[in-house]
């Protein structure tokens, strides 16, 4: 006899596509998010003071859960008879939105840096940001820059000795 083999179940895929499009969210100070074009923003000179590696913890919105419990009460259902399909659908929910859940925070988990600074005025202040393509290192002469209420940290550009002439 032979076996025809399984096609993947709508939840299985929509739990995996869920789970992918979690993982795509981002902090990250390279990446520019749409309301934040063409907005003017404010910028602040700095000083690094120190840098250190830190990890931002994980989200868990409820997606996870609800999709890893859907496609485990789906599996736990087909399992045995009817008394043993519902005892196990029910378990299979459980677990499938524990699962679900803690694929979720370890997705959005970002690598990231806390950056201690120090602005002219003499004022200290501490940013975390996630790891971008620049590196800072104490000393550094940085930017604030701030738009629509998030703060990034960026390097300063080398500063030329007299400003260009406009023509």
């Amino acid at each position: 006899m032979t076996r025809i083999p399984a096609r993947p179940r709508p939840t299985a895929l929509l739990l995996a596509a869920t789970l992918a499009l979690a993982a795509c969210s981002t902090t990250s100070p390279d990446v520019v998010q749409p309301r934040d074009a063409q907005h003017l923003s404010t910028v602040l000179d700095a000083v690094v003071l120190n840098v250190r590696a830190v990890v931002v913890e994980g989200q868990q919105s409820g997606i996870g859960g609800a999709a890893g419990g859907a496609v485990g009460g789906i599996a736990g259902g087909s399992v045995g008879g009817r008394r043993e399909g519902a005892a196990v659908a029910v378990i299979g929910a459980v677990a499938g939105a524990v699962i679900g859940n803690a694929i979720e925070r370890q997705g959005t988990r970002e690598e990231a840096v806390e950056i201690l600074l120090q602005l002219p005025s003499g004022e200290r202040r501490a940013i975390v940001q996630a790891r971008g393509k620049e590196d800072f290192a104490e000393g550094d002469a940085v930017l604030l820059i701030t738009t629509g209420g998030k703060t990034r940290v960026a390097k300063a550009p080398p500063r030329n000795a007299a400003p260009a002439a406009s023509r």
